[in-house]
């Protein structure tokens, strides 16, 4: 590329001249390419270790004037043939202009103005992709590109120097880390050493520091692992590797393929080393963080965060902490864990403005809200900056007034309409939803509570204490999504939630109440748009809804069965991808007993999307990561109970229930409850800590257990009698407690010494920690996935295929490895068409007909030259059976298996079909379907392949009753009544019957006309053009085709269409001269006569076509092999070699021709009549009977990367072609 003319000092100096001429010479660096002897071996090491390579490339241009020392480099390149260019760009354009000037200075200036301009011209193309990243970074991806053959799409994201620990012996190098990719490459004294490790691929990564591997980092496949060192900064590198993999895992899991964001400031100045992707990859990390710290929506993005002080008025001081600020929120956090946390949204903010500055309170900023509420922080370093941002974003914030919905405390009883208990109120018309509805406005244990009379005893006593502590509190530290939240704010939590302040709470912590004050109507428009639809998730709603808390009054009616429909299909319509799970039921019946019914959508929006994520999926990832990482937990934890119960298979099976229903499921609900308490405030540490705390509780018992079901009956038991001796509310009877022994009741436990033990022995778990080990655990659990589809994937075909097992599990992963490169590297189709997760294991990766053309190249044995593609696209066509333009793994190894394991019958069937509809591209067939009008006679009519079954049922009962009404005209009414009720399973078995894959025979397949067995014979040509067998192979295919031929026109005659048209086709047709039935023989490579090709075209003169004068065009346009776009021949004088693609053979009648359309509409053959003539030659069996290795195809295919890397810039190969 051309580069900003810089001095070079000593231009020989490591380099070598290799053309030269008065202004300009051309140099090749040492090390690179032929020669250069052990400074050559020098200088390329110290370019690899050094990474000046990154800076230098391989080729330059110098400008030079005169006899001056001084050298101008004006353009280097990565490659001989791209230096070339330059060199030959400049003795063609500036050559002959820099002969008329007489100063040496006047060249200089030329030659530097017009480097220059080119190179600002080129910016102007690229400024808009290449402008962020610097100019070493941009050298150093084309780099990678080159060493790893990796298309343009590759972005790199980083690159790092490190040592490859390859057996016992380092080899230092670089480490090039791609949105896809790891690579790594070093060359030390001309030894090589590539590596690339797909991102996918990876089922661990961790930091290691051990003596043999200092500062190291493990990356783990199924087969190898690969250890670097050496880092400059070790814990940057494996960040990024973390960010990557888990992009990848991302990518296998829902398909979410790696987007850039666009809308990313730009930085001020070029940042030197680092890539707009990794300024991308820091902002998602920085945004997650903050999501995650302070309960936010998916889309909030962190702007920017500083250092100050928070005053707080509840303590009378100063508080170290962060601000931070997004596009909806200011956010604070102490520096000190739980000492205080603020959430501010911008919506709620009604001014900010610039304090009084002094020594106590420097550079203070007051904002101020609606509610009444100030806030004051201070020791802020750039303050009016800051109150500029803060100001640009509250101009962008709608005024949404009141900040939400009102809580369910404060909502007057008298709002909602007097409804009996258990009735169910009608929606207005035409609505399913409607604020009239007694749980639009309140929780159904409110609406059940309020007849109920007043209880004064100690417990309602104690629950009214509740109640006024977190009333104080509010006094004290607010209300609303503005209140301080402190350790006081946790020790209440701790201590439960008073019933008629959970919803209100619940809402507060998860940050469910910021997107419900933010998407007003949303619910209403979401019901509107899901009832009445039927879907898989509607129909597992409806079969689950009476499952859910049935024990529980408020759901023993249509009134709560109702709401729990509504909120449950109005999140399946939200999020198709996740629909509907078991266990959603559960939890969402316990939001509803407190929260209205949007209040409960927006709780499980939070739940499902941020505070459990990937819990909810058809796969239960989630679930089974944070599985993992309890067992992680308790190897750490309780490391004797581990391995005993490690032994038993307990923890897997306990652990799932336990998380996916919040314990809801497994503890009784009013003590289940106040766990649901402490998650919403706390996250998930919390569950983890007290499933720690019922292990430990029972490790004893544990211990002595002998098998699974002793263990989960001590554990059930013990959950089941965890009590809450503090609740208002009546018993409700637990399923579960069918687990206790009726010999002796065991002794309660208090949910509150439960949590308060669970804080005390496990509270240093801490959030960091855990996304730490979820991470190590995500990679494990979906690669296991990954492994058990495609272990299902094989033994759902296996019995319909005859390839092995483990040739069947190394085609799964050829085929998944083409779908996933597809996705990130462009296809004809979208990623989510090609990748479903919701569908089963065999049809979920599928891939479209670019990428099943290059897998037909590498593992086809059919393989026809330049008629590759064209075979490989008609076989796609026919394995496509539903006509969506992509084809699963199931039929992939269907097209397959017909060529590596078929007998010669199956493998000619296959061929012969892929010459007829709908096998044939659109293109291709448009004449053939115009053929196939010729033979209706011998063809059945097929159905619309859009028909239903019921449809096809509707269908068979119609034309029995039709048959049964004209042989029964006679009988009465009852008795076809009576018939018709008699055979109604009949029909059934019929359809049935009729829907079964049915095995076709050769006796289905239809006839092929004359222009399709002319794409017979091409094809057949092509195929045999490199076997070794190929004089005898074309022989016996001219045979074939002249006897073929002949029986076409035989056959023509025992037809009616030939019958009437035989008189005018014998005058129309005159026989073939002399001349072209004996033309001379083609000379093979060897001098010998190509007998075959002339017999193949013998055989077509004998067909008798004549061919009218060839038509001239002024649109004609020849390639280089001097063969028409669409050239019209004569088939008596035709050459095998002339039978290309856009080749088009006439027939003629008189002066009529018809132009792309069938040779002879009455010619026809059978299926039968090709394979007998085909198992008259010896040479065509053998070829057909001849077994494929697709062992060898497959390790080549593996190997293809290593093949498709680019050949070395200073190759002995180009050197010879240059010096040629």
């Amino acid at each position: 590329m051309w580069i900003t003319p810089e001095e070079v000092l000593l231009a020989n100096a490591l380099w070598v001249s290799e053309r030269a001429n008065p202004y300009f010479i051309l140099q090749r660096r040492k090390g690179h390419g032929k020669g250069g002897g052990i400074t050559g071996l020098f200088v390329g090491t110290m370019d690899v270790v050094l990474d000046s390579s990154a800076r230098v490339a391989p080729y330059r241009i110098l400008h030079q004037t005169g006899d001056s020392q001084i050298f101008c480099s004006i353009a280097c390149g990565s490659s001989r043939k791209e230096v070339t260019e330059h060199w030959e760009w400049l003795e063609t354009n500036l050559l002959q202009t820099l002969s008329i000037f007489d100063n040496d200075e006047d060249i200089t200036t030329f030659v530097k103005g017009k480097i220059s301009g080119i190179i600002a011209e080129e910016n102007k193309s690229k400024a808009a992709l290449e402008d962020e990243d610097s100019g070493k970074f941009r050298e150093a991806e084309l780099k990678m590109r080159k060493l790893f053959g990796m298309p343009d799409e590759e972005k790199l994201v980083n690159y790092y120097s490190c040592s490859y620990w390859k057996g016992r012996v380092p080899r230092q190098g670089w480490v090039y880390l791609s949105v896809n990719h790891l690579c790594f490459y070093s060359l030390l004294l001309g030894k090589e050493v590539t590596l690339v490790v797909q991102w996918t691929e990876v089922t661990r990564l961790e930091k290691n520091a051990t003596l043999l591997f200092p500062e190291s980092v493990r990356v783990s496949t199924r087969h190898t692992e690969h250890y670097f060192s050496m880092f400059l900064n070790v814990n940057d590198t494996f960040k990024l590797m973390e960010q990557l993999a888990t992009i990848a895992m991302r990518q296998l899991l829902d398909n979410e393929g790696f987007a850039a964001d666009r809308s990313l400031p730009k930085p001020c100045k070029t940042l030197k080393n680092v890539s707009a992707l990794k300024r991308d990859l820091d902002a998602r990390a920085k945004n997650e963080r903050y999501r995650a710290l302070f309960r936010l929506t998916q889309d909030e993005r962190l702007d920017g965060h500083t250092d100050c002080t928070l005053w707080t008025p509840f303590a009378k001081m100063h508080i170290v902490g962060q601000l931070f600020v997004s596009n909806n929120y200011i956010c604070f956090c102490s520096r000190e864990e739980d000492l205080c946390q603020l959430i501010i949204p911008l919506r709620e903010v009604s001014i900010v403005e610039k304090a009084d500055s002094s020594s106590v309170l420097p550079c203070p900023v007051s904002i101020s809200t609606k509610n009444k509420m100030t806030f004051l922080f201070a020791n802020l370093k750039d303050r009016d900056f800051l109150v500029q941002r803060i100001s640009d974003f509250l101009q962008r914030t709608p005024d949404s007034g009141h900040s939400g919905s009102p809580s369910p405390s404060t909502t007057p009883l008298s709002s909602s309409l007097p409804t009996p208990i258990g009735a169910a109120v009608e929606p207005s018309q035409g609505h399913h939803y409607s604020p009239s509805l007694p749980t639009a406005n309140q929780g159904l244990l409110r609406i059940y509570q309020k007849d109920a009379p007043e209880d004064h005893g100690p417990k309602a006593t104690k629950e009214k204490m509740k109640e006024e502590s977190w009333n104080i509190h509010f006094f004290e530290f607010g209300r609303g999504v503005c209140m301080y939240r402190t350790s006081k704010t946790r020790e209440l939590v701790l201590n439960g939630i008073p019933e008629s302040l959970r919803g209100e709470l619940w809402l507060l912590f998860s940050g469910a109440q910021n997107e419900m004050a933010t998407h007003p109507g949303y619910y209403a428009e979401l019901v509107e748009q899901a009832m009445g639809r039927c879907t898989l998730a509607t129909e597992e709603i409806e079969r689950d809804l009476h499952r859910s808390m049935p024990e529980h009054h408020a759901f023993q009616n249509e009134m709560g069965i109702a709401a729990l429909r509504r909120v449950l299909t109005a999140y399946a319509c939200r999020n198709p991808g996740i629909g509907y799970c078991q266990a959603m039921n559960i939890v969402t019946s316990v939001l509803l007993l407190y929260c209205t019914e949007e209040e409960a959508f927006w709780l499980l929006v939070a739940l499902c999307e941020r505070m459990l994520p990937d819990y909810y999926n058809t796969r239960v990832v989630g679930a089974l990561v944070d599985q993992g990482v309890f067992e992680e937990l308790t190897r750490e934890c309780l490391p004797f109970l581990y391995e005993h119960m490690q032994e038993l298979g307990v923890i897997s099976t306990i652990s799932l229930s336990w998380f996916l229903t919040l314990f809801l499921s497994v503890m009784p609900f009013d003590s289940a409850v106040l766990l649901v308490d402490c998650f919403f405030y706390e996250g998930i540490k919390v569950i983890f800590q007290v499933a720690l705390a019922v292990l430990h509780a029972n490790m004893d018992t544990l211990l002595g257990c002998t098998d699974e079901g002793e263990a989960m009956t001590i554990l059930g038991r013990y959950l089941d009698n965890v009590v809450n001796k503090q609740t208002v509310s009546p018993p409700i009877p637990h399923l579960h407690a069918l687990l206790t022994s009726g010999d002796e009741p065991p002794p309660q436990i208090d949910v509150f010494q439960l949590i308060k033990s669970s804080c005390d022995k496990f509270g240093s778990l801490r959030a960091d920690v855990i996304e730490q080990m979820r991470f190590k655990q995500r990679l494990k659990v979906i690669q296991s996935l990954e492994d058990t589809a495609k272990r299902s994937v094989v033994r759902a075909i296996m019995t319909d295929s005859a390839f092995s097992i483990e040739e069947l599990e190394e085609l799964y992963v050829l085929f998944k490895a083409k779908h996933i490169m597809s996705c990130y590297w462009g296809a004809s189709s979208t990623a989510a068409e090609r990748h479903d997760p919701s569908l089963p294991y065999l049809e979920q990766y599928r891939i479209d007909l670019g990428q099943f053309c290059q897998l037909f190249g590498a593992l086809g044995t059919w393989l026809c030259g330049t008629h590759t593609a064209t075979l490989a696209a008609r076989l796609f066509h026919l394995l496509d059976m539903n006509k969506d333009g992509l084809i699963n793994f199931k039929e992939f190894v269907t097209g397959l298996s017909g060529m590596y394991h078929g007998d010669m019958t199956e493998k000619l069937k296959l061929l012969y079909k892929l010459h007829l509809p709908p096998a044939l591209c659109p293109e291709e067939a448009e004449s053939a379907l115009e053929a196939a009008q010729f033979f209706t006679d011998d063809d059945t009519p097929q159905e619309p392949t859009f028909l239903s079954d019921l449809d096809f049922l509707v269908q068979e009962v119609t034309s029995g009753e039709e048959v049964k009404e004209a042989g029964d005209a006679s009988g009465s009414r009852d008795a076809e009544e009576k018939k018709e009720v008699k055979d109604y399973k009949y029909y059934l078995r019929m359809w049935a019957m009729e829907n079964e894959p049915k095995k076709e025979t050769i006796k289905d397949l239809r006839r092929m006309n004359q222009e399709q067995f002319i794409e017979l014979c091409k094809t057949l040509y092509n195929m045999f053009s490199e076997d070794p067998l190929e004089q005898e192979l074309y022989h016996a295919i001219a045979t074939v085709a002249s006897l073929l031929l002949r029986i076409g026109e035989v056959g023509k005659k025992f037809t009616n269409n030939g019958a009437k048209k035989q008189t005018d086709t014998t005058n129309a047709q005159a026989p073939a001269p002399a001349a072209e039935l004996s033309q001379p023989e083609k000379e093979g490579p060897n001098g010998e006569s190509s007998s075959g090709q002339s017999l193949v075209c013998r055989a077509l003169a004998e067909a008798q076509l004549e061919t009218p004068p060839q038509q001239s065009s002024d649109e004609e346009v020849k390639d280089d092999t001097s063969v028409s776009s669409y050239s019209m021949v004569s088939t008596g004088s035709l050459q095998c070699e002339d039978i290309a693609d856009d080749t088009v053979l006439i027939g003629c009648s008189g002066d009529q021709q018809r132009r792309g359309s069938i040779l002879d509409g009455d010619w026809s053959i059978t299926f039968e009549q090709v394979l007998a003539s085909m198992l008259t030659e010896p040479p065509l069996v053998d070829y057909f009977e001849k077994k494929g290795d697709i062992q060898a195809r497959m390790a080549a295919c593996k190997m293809q990367r290593g093949v498709e890397r680019q050949v070395s810039s200073s190759s002995d190969h180009e050197l010879a072609q240059l010096s040629t």
